[in-house]
């Protein structure tokens, strides 16, 4: 730092933004530079300016594959969370219209959905909040650039306007959350030239019809639920288990009332290609793994689901020193979010064995401002993050799974209490309940700590947000027992858990 200080450089300003010239400043342009306008990197950035701080946000989205762009917010707000909650919701309402009948509400004519009427209430709706996010920047006084940033140093950054414009920024320190995109099986022949992903299902202006789905991330299976709840014919194709990392007796009750919702399910199946045929639909080839066998069929739209990968290509992260995660792309960070190299940190999607979840993202921005800004040394806890499936039955955790309870504690050293239990709203509309299930999972002896806390449901992630503070505060089954439910709900059978699996009694909850 002392040599570069010591160096006498030239500046001009262009545009209000103040751009380096080739020879490079030892001045400290700001305090803050963020790469990355998702959730984690607005929520650090508009923190940190709060505190004090001059900061600037580097934003810049590559269209998909497919040519899809969107505005400020990241996925959450364009390709995620948001858009996927609506259209799930879309088709619960779907749901609730045949309820309605037994309820006595006479409905007449057949029901149909149109999708282009959702798609444009949704994408309006995450328009309005890109133009939110850019004002809010604009009212904290955080300097909006949308460029493609890229590392020189630890303290500069080289941004890349639409138009091919260099221009460069330095920083005292540098936080990198750009976040990661949907991957494509580049090894499968007509993938990437007929198949889409969540970064383009969302913004389609035509319906998808007939879909085929492969994968079976909570991407995959959200996205499955809400396109069968719409009416149209879907197929999950998935080549090993659902829901991966999940605890798999939630998974399997998951996808057992997706079969039974109408979803269908390709099971030990791997594509081998995709074709489109003259008359525009899409002939896909995959071979069955249980036969070895090959099989077709036809579909309108294939959804690839099958991951994402870290967006660092472009960062020139190796060239300044920041160390990878060679397997998985991802930033090797410590406990404070600092990388390999000093002044520069990461957090959110990108950083190795962070959850990709956008409220870790926001929090782990957020204490990252105050620390820079020295506020506070507090770190961000990463345990316990509570989070939920969007599927057609929500599915909602906090916790440890089951099996990860038996990895760390062994099989004896812990007590899993659980429940069938049916919805009060699902009785007149005689809907089936069988999947409706709650799980707790206990350490064995003493006061029986809770390890994990499981639950299928209606608003299942409302249920576990509200039990995902008491994780905080070392919550035990005796708290749960003597907490007064608020009845009639479904939370409040989590309150009334008492069957263990080891008792091998009927877990069925009967009464009201």
């Amino acid at each position: 730092m002392a040599a570069l200080c010591g160096v006498r450089h030239r500046w001009k300003r262009t545009n209000c933004i103040q751009i380096l010239t080739r020879n490079l400043t030892g001045t400290i342009h700001y305090d803050l530079v963020v790469i990355g306008g998702g959730s984690g990197g607005l929520a650090c950035s508009k923190e940190a300016a709060q505190l004090g701080q001059k900061v600037a946000v580097l934003d810049y989205v590559e269209p998909s594959v497919k040519g899809t762009k969107w505005g400020i917010g990241g996925t959450c707000v364009n390709v995620g969370c948001i858009p996927k909650k609506l259209m799930h919701q879309a088709a619960l309402l779907g749901t609730a219209l045949k309820d309605a009948q037994k309820y006595g509400w006479q409905i007449p004519g057949p029901i149909f959905h149109d999708w282009s009427t959702m798609a444009e209430a949704v994408q309006n709706h995450v328009r309005s909040l890109n133009w939110g996010h850019r004002v809010q920047l604009q009212d904290k006084k955080v300097k909006y650039l949308n460029i493609k940033g890229s590392l020189v140093d630890e303290h500069t950054v080289k941004g890349l306007t639409r138009t091919g414009k260099e221009i460069m920024l330095t920083a005292k320190n540098i936080v990198i959350a750009t976040g990661g995109r949907p991957k494509y099986p580049t090894h499968i022949p007509g993938a990437i030239e007929h198949g889409i992903t969540s970064d383009d299902i969302f913004w389609l202006k035509e319906s998808p019809g007939k879909t085929l789905v492969v994968g079976a991330s909570y991407v995959a299976l959200e996205c499955a639920g809400f396109l069968t709840g719409i009416g149209l014919d879907t197929t999950v194709m998935v080549r090993s288990i659902p829901l991966r990392g999940f605890d798999q007796q939630m998974a399997g009750l998951v996808t057992d009332h997706m079969e039974a919702y109408g979803t269908k399910f390709s099971w030990r199946n791997v594509p081998k290609r995709v074709d489109k045929l003259s008359s525009g639909a899409l002939q896909v080839t995959w071979t069955d793994k249980q036969t070895g066998k090959d099989q077709q069929d036809t579909f309108d739209s294939v959804l690839w689901a099958v991951g994402r990968a870290p967006e660092t290509k472009t960062l020139s992260l190796e060239k300044v020193g920041v160390k990878l995660n060679k397997e998985s792309g991802k930033i090797l960070v410590a406990a404070d979010e600092s990388t390999s190299v000093p002044n520069i940190y990461a957090f959110g999607d990108i950083g190795e064995g962070r959850p990709e979840l956008t409220p870790t993202a926001i929090k782990a921005g957020k204490l990252l401002a105050r620390r820079l800004a020295g506020q506070t040394n507090e770190l961000m806890n990463y345990d316990n993050v509570a989070t939920t499936v969007f599927t057609p039955l929500e599915y909602g955790c906090v916790g440890l799974s089951e099996e990860e309870a038996e990895s760390r504690h062994g099989k004896d050293s812990i007590e899993v209490y659980h429940a069938f239990y049916k919805p009060l709203e699902f009785t007149v509309a005689e809907r089936d309940a069988s999947q409706c299930y709650i799980k707790v999972v206990c350490k064995r002896g003493g006061d029986q700590r809770i390890l994990g806390l499981h639950f299928t449901g209606p608003n299942a992630g409302e249920v576990t947000q509200g039990f995902a503070m008491g994780f905080q505060c070392g919550a035990t089954l005796t708290h749960l027992m003597e907490t007064v439910g608020i009845h009639p709900t479904c939370a409040e059978e989590l309150t009334k858990v008492n069957v263990s699996k080891r008792s091998g009694l009927d877990a069925t909850v009967t009464g009201c």
